[in-house]
């Protein structure tokens, strides 16, 4: 057992606790009017609590216990049990089991979490909290055991570094059909509470990930410093993108466009990023500015589904791109896997087939749990609380005294 890799993950857990909370609630917060900001923050800090719970009672035992079916993973460490401190990791038996088991957390933590960018202003909240049980423990603990627990997915080759799939395609999917569901709000155009609050969200998310992808290398290696060194480089170059697309079409090279475009080169290279070299990791970036800003300034006015702050548009289509560019990006001296452009067309062909499985599951399942949820209790509040703002109405406080 190697105590740094150890200490390592250590770091990286806090990391993307730190991503999560508070970097993910202050980015969405500011993001959010004002009336309703304390409700958004609430969204992800609650969420957060809720599925940590759970993935320790039975969410990491389906995500990574033995496989069944290549569905999901037995029941063998239910509540955790079998499991000792001192235990090496099955996953990972260079680490602690207790430290392997902490980090996936915090993974499955944020994902769900991410959607709430989609359902602000008009969500219930004892909806959002049905909703966040429900869907961790039918699409995440599944989908994770797909790709990274052993099932049909990595058996059929389907790599996914740290999440483009599992976190990234899963909540941007599912936002997707929520936003649909839930239908748009009385105020659509977005008026932010804060963008300074933003540019801070962005600088604690973008330190983050560095333990969201350098950790997913589970160890201290050349691997995960490539890792941090394409995200690094995604994250510059798409935020560039996005800006100098921005300067071009409008006009006006917005704050607020820099600060998307560097979230849109993270999650792109998240599937990719310990598996492809630096200027492998520009090219994503770069891909990523385009592509996620054309899905965010064009498609989403196009088809006019309220996805209020963009998850689809940046995670769902980043997640997407990224993984199929590892496809056909990833360079056997970095980490043995070989894409198309490095002589191995299979790869491309089992990320596309990742990406239309975890797609149109996620979709459906979604769409299932959110109908569920609106026939037992309803999922929007009402015209008055949503006009009246979430923070009064639900929290019975205020963001700001006036």
């Amino acid at each position: 057992m190697n105590m740094i890799d150890n200490l390592w993950i250590m770091v990286s857990t806090a990391l993307v606790l730190l991503m999560s909370v508070p970097g993910l609630a202050v980015f969405y917060g500011g993001l959010t009017r004002s009336k309703s900001m304390l409700n958004t923050i609430a969204m992800v800090f609650s969420a957060f609590c809720v599925v940590g719970i759970l993935w320790i009672a039975y969410g990491y035992t389906l995500a990574f216990g033995d496989d069944v079916g290549g569905i999901v993973g037995n029941l063998k460490w239910l509540f955790l049990s079998n499991v000792n401190p001192s235990d090496r990791a099955p996953a990972a038996e260079n680490l602690l089991h207790y430290n392997f088991i902490l980090y996936q957390m915090t993974f499955a933590c944020i994902t769900v979490a991410l959607m709430a960018g989609a359902f602000i202003e008009r969500m219930k909240f004892s909806a959002w909290i049905v909703f966040s049980i429900l869907w961790f423990t039918l699409v995440y603990a599944p989908v994770a055991h797909w790709v990274w627990g052993g099932g049909w997915l990595s058996s059929f080759g389907t790599l996914d570094f740290a999440g483009g799939l599992v976190v990234h395609e899963t909540s941007g999917i599912s936002a997707l059909v929520g936003a649909l569901i839930l239908g748009r709000r009385q105020e659509p155009v977005m008026l932010p509470a804060s963008l300074p609050l933003v540019a801070v969200g962005t600088g604690l998310l973008w330190f983050g990930w560095f333990g969201f992808n350098g950790g997913s290398a589970l160890g201290v290696s050349s691997v995960a410093v490539t890792a941090i060194f394409t995200t690094t480089m995604a994250s510059i170059t798409a935020g560039l993108t996005w800006m100098f697309l921005e300067w071009f079409f409008l006009k006006k090279p917005t704050t607020l466009g820099l600060m998307t475009g560097f979230i849109a080169g993270l999650a792109t290279i998240t599937p990719a990023s310990g598996f492809v070299d630096v200027w492998e990791g520009v090219l994503i970036g770069f891909l990523a500015g385009m592509v996620c800003y054309v899905a965010v300034a064009h498609l989403k006015a196009k088809l006019g589904y309220d996805d209020s702050l963009d998850v689809f548009g940046v995670h769902g289509v980043g997640g997407i791109l990224g993984s199929v560019m590892l496809g056909l990006l990833a360079k056997p001296s970095v980490n043995e896997a070989a894409g198309l452009f490095f002589g191995n067309p299979a790869q491309l062909g089992s990320q596309i087939v990742g990406v239309l499985a975890v797609g149109l599951y996620s979709a459906v399942v979604t769409a299932l749990v959110l109908t569920i949820i609106r026939l037992a209790i309803g999922v929007r509040v009402s015209s008055e609380e949503e006009t009246q703002g979430l923070d009064t109405s639900v929290h019975g406080e205020e963001a700001y005294n006036r």
